[in-house]
């Protein structure tokens, strides 16, 4: 057990966090709610040492069996603990002073705990109880400026995420009659009609988390009718949670139950992605236009799901990719956060003449989004292209790279206003400070983490 508690360490951290963030809260005055958000930043900091500390010490599990320790987790880690960071650097501006927050930095620690907790789960218990950790507190985050669209937003993500839900739990349950176990290890399972309809049941509750098709439509409502900041958290966080949990449900659960799960996964992250990219096209808010690209992101990330087992790239492909696609998509909200008027990409228009830098960054951040080299979702979408070529789904890849190419349009109808020497309109105020910051820091974070793609893919790869 003691072993199991230090491996499990930088979870702790978080979670403790949470409790002493919502003790603090309760008696400190609102003038002093600061404090809060430092315990905050502090514990995703000594997460994130405490990750690095123990990265030589994995490959192994904690807690009988139940939770894997292995390079899953620790990309994971990372990721989720670095975008908790930019994310409580994103509210700043907008919560500093508030009357709740204390609560906001509390739940958006659970919703990153709930997120490590998925992607390192052995058990379906497990899972299930990191499900719902990961998903509550993002229910009371979408509502928690307590107006309209974030009422109505968060109404539609709790009525579809308890069907979705219910669902999972549904498909838990037949897979334990099926196969006499809840521990991954320990599943007896075969090919058969209640292991079938019991995987895919439990599929459908990760994807819904992570923003896949057929369950994709709370997204681009959530992501608009939230606050921005919370908007950012929900399209990233909790997907990087969700796909490394189907990751390895994949791998561990329905590659040996011999069902034909690779052809089902191939034609959800084909139907994502196109779905997504479609829908985008013309969107005239800047928000739902990443909810859309957040849609498509996840199609290409499942290219490495689909070629689980199958190419030892994989893994670290997933893991950089979402590690790219934490920064940039942070960034992308930090710039929105930081001119919270403009609500259109044409509101964008003249921005490079009042405020050059931060223009640079926008088409930095959403050419990073396409796949332009060197960023990193560039050197992500190759190795999760070269992996699912590997695996033998050519048809996919050249479903993505299409996908990819048509991306550029609706990504410049939202670079060229920013970048034109025009008059900058009224929506061009001055820059939220805190965001800004987020911004200058994501843009050339994500370019970095481009150059480094070979060293950081070694370190992602498994150990065994």
């Amino acid at each position: 057990m003691t072993t199991s508690l230090l491996l499990s360490l930088p979870e702790e951290i978080l979670a403790l966090a949470a409790v002493l963030c919502l003790l603090l809260g309760s008696f400190l005055p609102r003038g002093r709610q600061w404090v809060v958000r430092v315990v905050g930043a502090a514990a995703c900091a000594g997460a994130l040492a405490a990750t690095i500390v123990l990265w030589g010490r994995q490959g192994g599990t904690a807690f009988e069996g139940s939770y894997a320790v292995d390079a899953a987790l620790g990309g994971t880690r990372i990721a989720v603990v670095v975008a908790v960071l930019l994310v409580l650097c994103l509210a700043t501006d907008e919560t500093r002073g508030h009357a709740r927050e204390s609560e906001f930095v509390v739940l958006v620690l659970l919703s990153a705990v709930g997120a490590v907790l998925l992607a390192g789960s052995l058990d379906l218990l497990l899972l299930v109880a990191a499900y719902l950790v990961a998903t509550i507190p993002l229910y009371a985050l979408t509502a928690f400026a307590k107006d309209s669209p974030g009422t109505e937003a968060a109404l539609k993500f709790y009525l579809l995420g308890a069907l979705l839900s219910a669902t999972m739990l549904f498909g838990v349950v037949l897979l334990l009659g099926a196969g006499g176990a809840t521990s991954y290890a320990g599943l007896r399972t075969g090919p058969g009609a209640a292991v079938a309809i019991g995987a895919v049941a439990v599929l459908a509750g990760l994807l819904f988390k992570a923003g896949a098709a057929p369950a994709q439509f709370w997204v681009p409502d959530v992501t608009e009718g939230t606050r921005p900041a919370v908007a950012a958290l929900v399209t990233t966080v909790p997907k990087i949670g969700a796909l490394v949990a189907v990751y390895r449900f994949a791998a561990d659960v329905l590659q040996p139950a011999g069902l034909a799960w690779p052809v089902l996964l191939a034609v959800v992250a084909a139907a994502t992605m196109t779905l997504g990219n479609l829908a985008a096209f013309f969107q005239d808010n800047v928000r739902r236009l990443l909810a859309y690209s957040t849609i498509s992101q996840v199609g290409y990330v499942l290219l490495a799901v689909v070629a689980a087992t199958r190419s030892t790239l994989a893994l670290p492909g997933l893991l950089y990719y979402l590690a790219g696609y934490a920064v940039t998509n942070v960034g992308a909200f930090a710039v929105v956060c930081a001119l919270p008027r403009a609500a259109s990409p044409g509101d964008y228009g003249g921005l490079r003449r009042r405020y050059p830098y931060l223009a640079l960054c926008l088409v930095v951040l959403l050419l990073g989004f396409v796949g332009t080299p060197p960023t990193a979702v560039f050197a992500g979408k190759v190795a999760v292209f070269t992996a699912a070529w590997d695996a033998g789904y050519g048809w996919l890849v050249v479903v993505a790279a299409v996908n990819t190419v048509a991306s550029v349009f609706y990504y410049l109808r939202w670079i060229a206003p920013a970048m034109r020497g025009t008059e900058p309109g009224d929506a061009i105020g001055a820059p939220a400070p805190w965001s800004r910051a987020a911004a200058y820091a994501t843009a050339p974070a994500t370019v970095a983490l481009g150059l480094l793609a070979g060293p950081v893919l070694a370190v992602l790869a498994p150990s065994g």
